[in-house]
This record gives C-alpha cells, structure tokens and sequence, in this order.
C-alpha cells in the first residue's frame, strides 16, 4: 500500500503483484465504496491468475475518510495522477477500469492514461429510473477495447455492445455479486484475448 500525491490530496494504491506479469490492471472503486467491493475482488482475482499485476486504485476523497464522491473533473485529475505514478513503477500495457462510478472515471480519462483496454463493472448507464440521462458518451469515449460486464436487472441500466465494446450480461444486478463464476471467466477471457497473460498464468 502506498499513498500518491494528486492535485486533490493524497490517493492511495494497494498492489497486487505477480512474478513475471508483463501487464498492469488499474481498477478504481465506485462512488460510495471501497477496494474491497466484492465484483472488483473478484476481478482483480481473475487477473492475477491469468498472469496480470492487479493495482486497486483510492479516490482521495475516500482515502480522507469521506464517502461522498468529489466532482467528476477532481476524480478525473487525481485518477491521471495515479496513472503517472503506477507507469513509473511498473513497465507493459497498463489497462485501466473499475466498478460503477470508477468505470465512468476509467473511460473518461483512457485516453490520457494510454490505456491498453478499459474494463467496466457495472458502468451506470443512467441514474435509477431516469432513462432520458444517459451517461453512454463517456462509454464511447476509449479507442481502444472495452469490456462491460452487467448485471441483468440493473437498475442504473445496460449498454449495448458496439465497435470495440463487449457487453457481458450476468444474472443479478449492479452489485455484480450473484455471479462471481461467470464475472471471474469474463475478466479472464478478455484479458487473455488481449494476449498480456504473464508467466503466472495457468496453463
């Protein structure tokens, strides 16, 4: 665990490491929870053993004990700092994702981070019950792929799949939490697809 200084105070990363890994995964937490949300264990867990470096990526906001989410441009500005960090550590592809609302910070800022790949948990498509809200360009925003897995009777909504996005639908809803199996060999799949399995990875 080390904490990173960003323009918006200190974030803070926990790294999940593999001997051999030739590619780093950068996950983000969503609005109201933390790193140990159980779809981003879950993933992260799927990536290590294919053979990827996992880091889970702190929001200051979270890492100053507040639960409420900072603006989307300081989320954004301190994710970019993290990223920065995370390069100068560790070399490969970085790919870049996260849960809910670190999915929408994940895709708005790949760009700038040079991602390799984006993978959305649960991105939230629209408010509950406000349709008419679509936040799916931020979803178009990466140029390079994407992988959204979402739960069936989400209520904050599902993308479609399009050009370079591939959309998982599991059982359950925007906790991703009813089908840790199917979430574990979509992240696998993707990530082997993506050919950066390192030496660890399971024959």
């Amino acid at each position: 665990m080390a904490e990173i200084d960003t323009p918006h105070g200190p974030a803070r990363i926990t790294v999940l490491d593999v001997p051999g890994a030739r590619a780093t995964l950068l996950l983000g937490h969503g609005a109201g929870g933390g790193i140990t949300a159980p779809d981003l264990v879950v993933a992260a867990g799927a990536a290590v053993a294919a053979g990827v470096r996992v880091v889970l990526g702190e929001q200051p906001y979270r890492v100053a004990g507040r639960r409420a989410p900072a603006p989307a441009g300081q989320l954004d500005t301190a994710w970019l700092a993290v990223v920065r960090d995370v390069r100068d550590r560790f070399a490969g592809p970085l790919l870049v994702g996260g849960r809910s609302s670190g999915a929408r910070v994940a895709c708005r800022t790949a760009t700038g981070a040079g991602a390799a790949g984006v993978l959305c948990l649960a991105f939230p498509v629209h408010p509950p019950g406000r349709p008419e809200k679509d936040r799916l360009a931020e979803l178009a925003m990466p140029t390079v792929p994407v992988l959204v897995v979402q739960g069936a009777t989400d209520p904050f909504g599902r993308p479609e799949p399009a050009p370079g996005r591939r959309v998982v639908v599991l059982r359950g809803d925007h906790s991703l939490r009813a089908d840790a199996p199917g979430l574990r060999a979509a992240v696998r799949d993707w990530l082997r697809e993506r050919d950066l399995a390192g030496a660890a990875a399971p024959a």
